[in-house]
């Protein structure tokens, strides 16, 4: 009987990771009492029992809810000392589960108004990533995403804020929310401007949308990854060109699960993906509202789709070439991966 090795353990990269969303439920709640920030009531007993809210947003009164509950906990963070927090307690969590670099995704202009402007939340943030990668030994950068749900000349504003500081930390562009708004061709102008400027594309798609989602993302915004993905499987055609172009799914299992886009943990495509060659890259998503992180990610896929102890080792090192890590760091992680499996 094969040896179950400890996934923790196993080094890893994390590319799908939203910012609020990393917090920790106890972060949130403290900072609501030091701001005098009221949370919905859904929010604190989630928060406070340990339970993730019920959410389903296949439908868009789901979403809203979703994102209303994600809005009250961003509300929570109105100070630099915030961000740096949220950073750290990111970082740590990320440290337990194995990972040895993290590209940690936000939109700046959802915190600007607190932190006074949208150039100084920016470098609040990098700053945060910057002294924490340096005190816990975390490889750590940023992906700027823009918000489907507002005008592209906003995107147009953060691609080439996020170039600008691409010296500073920022490694990709990315394109959030509700894929049901925004066509993805509206937003090919802001990926441009990122792609010239030497940053990945790595927009949402293929969520709550099909296949078209994520072939819209290939053609429109010439994706280097795309967030999520899973809806490729839907499509053989598609699966070969995500395959043969080497494009990495970052895919979220508990995420998918928790709002609906599919039923229980063994029917998210995870094997079809894998088996197709399709590279994947793991990830927690939101883990405040979702509750589980990035080792639980991998548990998913031991436990309800039998990968193998070896394909798990493989999964880590998709998720290790899809990144934006140096060379170095990528080679001393993948040597890591071999490590762990050897034992």
């Amino acid at each position: 009987m094969e040896r179950v090795r400890d996934l923790s353990e196993l080094p890893k990269a994390h590319l799908h990771l939203h910012f609020t969303g990393s917090m920790r439920p106890g972060t949130v709640l403290e900072l609501a009492d030091k701001h005098g920030v009221r949370l919905p009531d859904a929010l604190t007993d989630a928060l406070t029992s340990g339970e993730p809210p019920r959410l389903r947003a296949t439908d868009e009164r789901g979403w809203f809810r979703f994102q209303r509950l994600y809005d009250a906990a961003r509300s929570c963070l109105r100070e630099p000392e915030d961000i740096q927090r949220l950073v750290r307690e990111a970082a740590e969590e990320d440290v337990m589960d194995g990972s040895g670099w993290l590209e940690i995704q936000v939109d700046p202009t959802s915190y600007a108004p607190r932190l006074g402007g949208l150039i100084p939340a920016l470098e609040i943030i990098l700053d945060a990533v910057e002294t924490t990668a340096r005190e816990t030994g975390l490889g750590m950068r940023v992906l700027v995403a823009a918000n489907r749900m507002k005008h592209p000349l906003d995107a147009r504003t953060l691609a080439r804020l996020a170039v600008r500081y691409a010296e500073r930390g920022v490694v990709g562009f990315g394109l959030s929310n509700d894929e049901r708004r925004g066509m993805a061709r509206d937003f090919d102008r802001a990926f441009a401007i990122a792609r010239d400027g030497g940053l990945l594309s790595a927009p949402h798609g293929g969520e709550l949308t099909g296949p078209s989602s994520v072939r819209d993302c290939l053609d429109d915004l010439d994706a280097h990854r795309i967030g999520h993905g899973v809806r490729a499987a839907e499509d053989p055609r598609l699966l070969k060109r995500l395959a043969d172009r080497g494009i990495t799914c970052e895919v979220c299992p508990a995420s998918n699960v928790a709002l609906g886009v599919y039923e229980k943990p063994q029917d998210v495509p995870l094997r079809t993906l894998f088996e197709a060659g399709v590279p994947m890259a793991l990830g927690a998503d939101d883990p405040l509202l979702f509750g589980s992180r990035l080792a639980a990610q991998y548990e998913i896929a031991r436990t309800h789709h039998g990968f193998t102890d070896a394909e798990l080792a493989e999964l880590a090192r998709q998720s290790i070439r899809g990144s934006a890590a140096p060379d170095d760091t990528k080679k001393r992680l993948l040597a890591g991966v071999d490590g762990w499996l050897v034992g």
